[in-house]
């Protein structure tokens, strides 16, 4: 492709558009009035194998914009359904999001190219397809910082401004979002044709989903109860790693829980500040069923949906198949709580196990709780106790009330650093490695909103990408960044924006 813009050819290999028809409505994204580039992800346009000066192109912003379909896409919406907040939708699917088609970046990995906020679908169910600006932006901001921290996620390719207005509780900018993930199918999908009774579908779905996403199980005995097992470790290693950064999804529904085990459609999400397990953001999760400590125990029962349209590709009798699921669904919760533990240990400077590292740990998140300390400082400064930065040591006590009990849990933490045989100049480097200091905290993302939607202003937006490209790197002059919010800053509550 020439980077003047005369040329928008991407080498599309469409693998879910030779799915059969029922999978999908297929249609052309709906143009928008004046398009105009907001943020291009040029690291990712590279890897993607697609030229990064004609997508910055007036042709290339025209493609993702919805405006122009590039040479080899073949515009579709997926079809699915989904149990959204424990209650069933037999039909939900793309209402505001259009697959362009799918690519093999230089890496060898295929992935999908999504428009989102492209227009109105058969799925749309009276919605006008469109997305506002402000979770454009959101989205953008937390699935880049999600990958920065090492996190399996969905990327942003691009934002773009439409030109035109949205109306929700009121009129907002519209935006055009292009999201990219290995795969958009949802455990909702399989539910859209389990609903129907359509085993034919369902077995090409799972043979598709193999294929793609889990080719290490063709030929095994039990492939769908294989697949099964498989999706429930990529989620657990997944939820796991959420909480580890304080991560809260927001609307944990089975729509939104990707086969692919990456963190997709990123609504109502927030990051926690004070730790407490209870902690809900999202302004419609009114009863806390998504609430952080709630995510593993909803994980594993949004599997569970999944394990249930699987059931008839299992085994032909059902008590068979449900005995066979329910023994692969029972793994979930130690599967979790392997993956949690390790990524504990490495937060407090730990390389091995002992019995009691849960307990110790365990205790520390306790004296967080109780002094309403920040999740992300609280484990990052926790290092610099190991250092001769006195300074920063008092800044770490100085979020804890209980000074005695505190005291008494370091010495025990540092007695077990000894019985490891690190020294403290090693265990705090390894700390500083697994602990950020910057995330996208929900008053930073509403700061970086406002600016833009309210006048325009991007510089917010960019700056706060910037810097979390690096969490683990303290960067000179952007403190400001790693603090959690003043009191008039806090973010009560966060919104889907659809």
């Amino acid at each position: 492709m020439s980077g003047d813009g005369r040329g928008l050819e991407f080498a599309f290999d469409n693998s879910y558009q030779r799915l059969p028809d029922r999978f999908y409505a297929r249609l052309d994204p709906t143009r928008v009035s004046a398009p105009r580039l907001i943020k291009l992800n040029v690291a990712l346009a590279e890897l993607l194998g697609l030229d990064a000066a004609t997508l910055a192109s007036p042709t290339g912003i025209a493609m993702l914009a919805g405006n122009r379909v590039p040479g080899g896409a073949q515009p579709i919406a997926m079809a699915y359904a989904g149990h959204q907040f424990g209650g069933f939708v037999p039909q939900l699917g793309d209402g505001r999001a259009i697959l362009l088609g799918e690519v093999v970046g230089r890496d060898g990995v295929r992935r999908d190219i999504q428009l989102k906020g492209s227009g109105p679908t058969p799925f749309s169910r009276r919605g006008d397809g469109r997305a506002a600006l402000g979770p454009v932006l959101r989205e953008y901001v937390v699935s880049e910082a999600m990958n920065a921290l090492g996190i399996s996620t969905t990327r942003a390719l691009a934002a773009v401004a439409s030109g035109d207005y949205v109306f929700r509780e009121t009129q907002l900018p519209g935006a055009v979002f292009t999201r990219v993930a290995l795969s958009h199918i949802r455990v909702g999908t399989f539910q859209y044709f389990a609903a129907r009774d359509d085993i034919e579908a369902l077995r090409l779905l799972a043979d598709y989903v193999i294929g793609r996403l889990y080719p290490e199980l063709k030929g095994t005995d039990r492939p769908y109860l294989a697949l099964l097992g498989a999706v429930c470790e990529r989620q657990a290693a997944l939820v796991a790693s959420w909480l580890l950064v304080g991560f809260i999804h927001g609307v944990m529904n089975t729509d939104n829980m990707s086969i692919a085990g990456e963190t997709i459609d990123y609504g109502p999400c927030a990051f926690m500040d004070s730790f407490d397990p209870a902690t809900v953001y999202s302004s419609i999760d009114q009863k806390g069923r998504y609430a952080y400590g709630s995510q593993p125990s909803i994980a594993q029962w949004n599997l569970a949906r999944f394990a249930e349209t699987l059931l008839p590709l299992i085994d032909s009798d059902q008590e068979t198949a449900v005995t066979a699921a329910t023994d692969v669904l029972n793994r979930f919760p130690e599967l979790f709580s392997s993956n949690y533990i390790v990524g504990l240990r490495a937060k407090v400077g730990l390389r091995t196990a002992e019995e009691d590292d849960g307990a110790l740990i365990t205790q520390f998140l306790g004296l967080m709780r109780s002094s309403h300390a920040d999740f992300t400082r609280s484990f990052r400064l926790l290092a610099d106790v190991l250092s001769n930065d006195n300074s920063r040591a008092v800044a770490f006590r100085s979020m804890f009330t209980d000074a005695g009990a505190l005291d008494a849990w370091l010495q025990a933490w540092q007695a077990r650093l000894t019985r490891e045989g690190v020294d403290a100049h090693e265990a705090g480097a390894r700390m500083r490695s697994v602990n950020p200091v910057y995330i996208p905290r929900n008053h930073l993302v509403e700061e970086v909103i406002r600016a833009g939607v309210d006048r325009g202003d991007f510089a917010p937006f960019e700056a706060l990408v910037e810097v979390l490209s690096q969490p683990f790197n303290e960067q000179e002059g952007r403190e400001r960044y790693a603090m959690p919010p003043a009191p008039h800053e806090i973010v009560h509550e966060t919104f889907c924006g659809t």
